[in-house]
């Protein structure tokens, strides 16, 4: 080799070995920072870091009433959520977590069950809006891998018992509610109406929920927060105003407690138009309970409480409508042409009425009320009076009238669980008594009220509502009418409906609701007493007023020993409440006979038979 070659040689090799550092230069660069300078990061990837996503929930829009108070509201609370490699690390994790908190505040299968749907986010262990809990959980989250404490909105329920039933309660949803497709977007974990306004009016209140991701280890444990831009803010759900007037409310729930403690019933109050100012039912319960999970111990004795607390007495319960339902009676006799305001029956009352070989008595069986007019017969409430009233309907008519005033049906309420109302029909009365035709007798029972009828206080009161007004029938709301809503028409002529709220005013003014001290006030209504399983009073009230010009209708039924005579007090002080006027007068237990209607509102009064003493007639 020349000496010319072993230079370029020479020079190639320098060369080579000047890149060679070059590049292990470069590397061992790049090797520094990623060991060095972004170690931490890269450490955290080997070991499988990842970005999780944690639901933001959305504050629920709050609700009102008609003149901007709370109903309902949103307060500060906290969640409490887990992130988990695999079930058994959470199974562990949540032992552990148990020791920091209340026993039955964690169930663990229902927390399993929620991961397995969606194992890559954080599971839901339980909501609290008890900061105790929260710093505890704060001193140890050392022992709880994956540990997640979010501040979200909690509902509260100011006047917690005293608007529980028509607000209804919040809770988690459940797997079968996300399973029925009831809650559209709703989310595993998300909290949605249970009952009453909050349930129906859920899509507008829910919102909808945002997104934060959090970085996590391969074993769960957070590291830090994401300013990634897949990030996405709740949006906030929106408010309601209610036709609900707040301090009436509260007047009609610390007046039942004072007056009536311990009786079960219900009131209802709105605008002729059928907007709701009051609506309460007893006994209440605390929907502030359910926010974040209901305790055992508490639902359990809520629900086998025997006066069932739970249970909606406006919407859900059905009764014996007694004596308010003359009125209806009254309305298909003079709709049909078969009466006048001023007609007599062809037998006056003596005490009872005889139908074939059957006495059935009127209330008043000591002498009767003589030979009275339709308006007297309201007035006074003589059965012997619509007896035969009925027998002039007879079957198809009394039947097809009941139906066409929506007396089988819902009110249609804007209220989801609303019961129907229960009116028979030919084919009905006969598959339910066993018989195969008939039964004229039953005509008499149907025309006061007694009988296969039972009614809901919602759709006695709308019915009232619509006497007081135009005549037709519509439904009752507390947010707006429902678009599909029905409404019916009672078929009565200007001058038909004047004579009823005449009569209707005269039962105040001189008739069974007059010692109630409503006069002063000028109201109009009905008085009626049924019988209640087992075998006890059931007292009715339904009035307007001002009886020239309404502007307030409110319904009562008292479940157990009261006459309706000795409720109609309470109305007038509800609507004495609302119209701004005070109240006076004692109320007092007229002295009349006691005798009541025989029903309830589950099974019909039987038919008197030959060996009966005579049929009882309703109380008013």
């Amino acid at each position: 080799m020349s000496a010319w070659e072993s230079w370029q040689l020479s020079e190639r090799a320098g060369r080579a070995q000047a890149v060679l550092a070059l590049i292990f230069l470069i590397l061992g660069g790049a090797f520094f920072k990623a060991q060095v300078v972004d170690g931490a990061q890269f450490r955290l990837a080997s070991e499988g870091s990842r970005l999780r996503p944690i639901p933001l929930p959305a504050p629920r829009g709050e609700i009102f009433d008609r003149n901007g108070l709370l109903i309902a509201e949103n307060v500060p609370g906290y969640s409490i959520r887990l992130l988990a490699t695999g079930e058994d690390s959470l199974r562990s994790v949540l032992t552990r977590l148990r020791a920091f908190v209340p026993a039955d505040s964690v169930d663990v299968e229902k927390v399993v069950r929620r991961w397995r749907k969606t194992p890559y986010e954080p599971v839901l262990v339980f909501a609290s809006g008890e900061f105790g809990i929260v710093s505890t959980l704060e001193e140890h989250r050392a022992a709880i891998p994956g540990l997640v404490i979010q501040a979200e909105p909690s509902r509260r329920y100011p006047d917690s018992t005293a608007v529980a039933h028509l607000v209804g309660y919040v809770s988690e949803v459940s797997e079968r509610e996300l399973e029925s497709g009831n809650f559209p977007n709703a989310r595993q974990g998300e909290v949605v109406g249970k009952n009453g306004l909050e349930v129906e009016y859920d899509s507008i209140l829910r919102g909808r929920q945002g997104i934060r991701y959090v970085e996590v280890t391969a074993k769960g444990r957070t590291i830090r927060d994401r300013g990634v831009s897949g990030s996405i803010r709740p949006q906030a759900g929106a408010s309601l105003k209610t036709t609900i007037d707040l301090p009436l409310q509260r007047f009609v729930d610390s007046m039942w407690r004072a007056a009536l403690p311990g009786k079960n019933g219900a009131l209802l109050a709105m605008t002729p138009q059928g907007e709701i100012l009051a609506y309460i039912s007893f006994p209440s319960y605390d929907p502030n309970d359910f926010v974040g999970g209901i305790d055992a111990p508490t639902y359990s004795l809520l629900a086998n409480d025997p006066n069932r607390p739970l249970f909606d007495r406006v919407i859900q319960a059905t009764y014996p409508p007694a004596s308010p339902w003359k009125l209806a009676t009254a309305a298909m006799g003079l709709r049909r042409g078969l009466v006048t305001m001023d007609t007599h029956m062809r037998t006056s009352c003596n005490g009872g009425f005889q139908f074939g070989n059957r006495n059935f008595r009127c209330w008043k069986r000591d002498g009767g009320h003589g030979s009275l007019t339709l308006a007297q017969a309201i007035a006074t409430s003589c059965d012997v009076y619509f007896y035969q009233l009925g027998l002039m309907l007879d079957r198809d008519p009394l039947l097809d009238d009941g139906a066409s005033m929506g007396f089988g049906e819902r009110s249609g309420v804007d209220l989801e669980r609303e019961k129907a109302a229960g009116f028979p029909t030919v084919k009905s009365y006969i598959r339910k008594s066993g018989g195969t035709s008939w039964s004229r007798g039953e005509l008499l029972n149907l025309a006061i009220g007694q009988g296969r009828n039972v009614q809901t206080l919602v759709g006695m009161t709308s019915f009232y509502a619509a006497l007081a007004t135009d005549g037709v029938r519509r439904a009752p709301f507390m947010v707006r009418r429902r678009t599909a809503a029905k409404s019916w028409d009672l078929g009565l002529k200007p001058e038909q409906l004047q004579g009823l709220r005449s009569a209707l005013a005269a039962v105040v003014d001189i008739g069974t609701a007059a010692a109630s001290g409503g006069r002063e006030l000028k109201v109009a209504g009905k008085t009626g007493t049924g019988q209640f399983p087992p075998q006890k009073d059931l007292g009715w009230f339904i009035g307007y007023a001002p009886a020239d010009a309404p502007k307030i209708v409110v319904g009562i039924v008292v479940e157990e020993g009261l006459h309706g005579s000795s409720v109609a007090g309470y109305v007038v002080d509800a609507i004495g409440k609302f119209l701004g006027q005070p109240v006076a007068g004692a109320r007092i237990l007229v002295t009349e006979d006691t005798s009541t209607v025989a029903g309830d509102s589950t099974t019909p009064a039987p038919l008197a038979t030959p060996r009966d003493t005579g049929r009882r007639g309703t109380r008013p």
